[in-house]
């Protein structure tokens, strides 16, 4: 578990971990970042009370350094890679095992389930969660179990980790979709299980939110760079249409005819998205947002790349 200024939810994160029934030996890393709250504190609290727990510097203050460092204390047959804003669902760790050893595959994932407790957290978890946001990816559509390209978080055959090398530390983001391309590239298979689900917590503003997305954009140019083949539909669709969007509302301001485009692709987004009126308007008024601050962030990587790949 890599953290960094999660004093606010470590312990229900680490709680959720320990409540796992899982038949066999089972141990907690937390590798904490630099951190300006008490998120140490609270590790070596409840490392304490609990022999499971165990605490490791991760002095880098990256996820991708934390998840290496993290792996490299443990000894397990199995990493469980779990988020300081995230907590398990019941019997995750049992039956993400189950799976990984019953298909054979590298590593299983389920359900990115995003749960707001603020009305903007809800909001942004609406969006998140909605197919003309995320584009359908398996994690958060409740796709049918099978093979994919990458899942959330991701409960790892050990050895399979071990043989292709783990995380890039260059990665500050992507780092995980990268780290399953290699998976995937020395044969072996990531499984998506829809009976496993973790409760994320998202962005607590709509700035960070859209900052998020930015991040997330550069650094899969990042990624596009170092595995070229990556590249799937669904994200070359957000970055066209924000581009055509931007174009008409600049268009727009010598012939207001233009806006048609705009209002047709706020239209399209409230007709792909189920539920009531709040929930339409949340997805209306957000995924413009991570589609734009996604596409600005992957123009600003191909344009001036965040990493330099040989």
């Amino acid at each position: 578990m890599p953290v960094r200024n999660e004093a606010a939810n470590i312990e229900s994160a680490i709680d959720a971990i320990l409540a796992q029934e899982y038949p066999g030996e089972l141990d907690v890393w937390v590798a904490v970042g630099p951190s300006t709250d008490a998120t140490a504190e609270v590790v070596d609290a409840i490392a304490a009370r609990d022999a499971r727990v165990h605490r490791v510097d991760n002095p880098a203050g990256v996820t991708p350094a934390a998840l290496n460092v993290a792996v490299a204390a443990s000894a397990g047959e199995v990493i469980v890679r779990v988020d300081g804003h995230s907590e398990l669902c019941e019997n995750y760790i049992a039956m993400a095992v189950e799976t990984l050893r019953r298909t054979g595959a590298v590593n299983v994932g389920g359900v990115q389930n995003a749960v707001g407790r603020t009305r903007v957290e809800r909001s942004i978890a609406t969006v998140m969660m909605s197919r003309a946001g995320s584009g359908g990816a398996a994690y958060r559509s409740q796709a049918a179990a099978g093979p994919v390209d990458t899942v959330y978080l991701g409960v790892f055959d050990r050895a399979a980790g071990d043989a292709v090398g783990w995380f890039d530390e260059r990665l500050i983001r992507n780092q995980d979709y990268e780290f399953n391309i290699r998976l995937r590239d020395a044969g072996g298979v990531v499984w998506f299980d829809p009976r496993l689900s973790v409760t994320y917590r998202p962005r607590s503003s709509v700035r960070s939110f859209a900052r998020q997305y930015y991040e997330y954009g550069c650094w899969k140019a990042a990624v596009l760079r170092m595995h070229r083949s990556s590249l799937r539909l669904r994200q070359v669709i957000p970055p066209v249409v924000s581009s055509v969007v931007t174009l008409a509302l600049a268009a727009a301001l010598v012939a207001p005819a233009a806006l048609v485009l705009p209002l047709a692709y706020v239209l399209a987004i409230g007709a792909l998205t189920p539920g009531n009126i709040s929930q339409r308007w949340a997805v209306m008024s957000l995924a413009p947002v991570m589609h734009v601050s996604w596409s600005a962030g992957l123009l600003r990587g191909i344009l001036r790349p965040v990493l330099t790949v040989s």
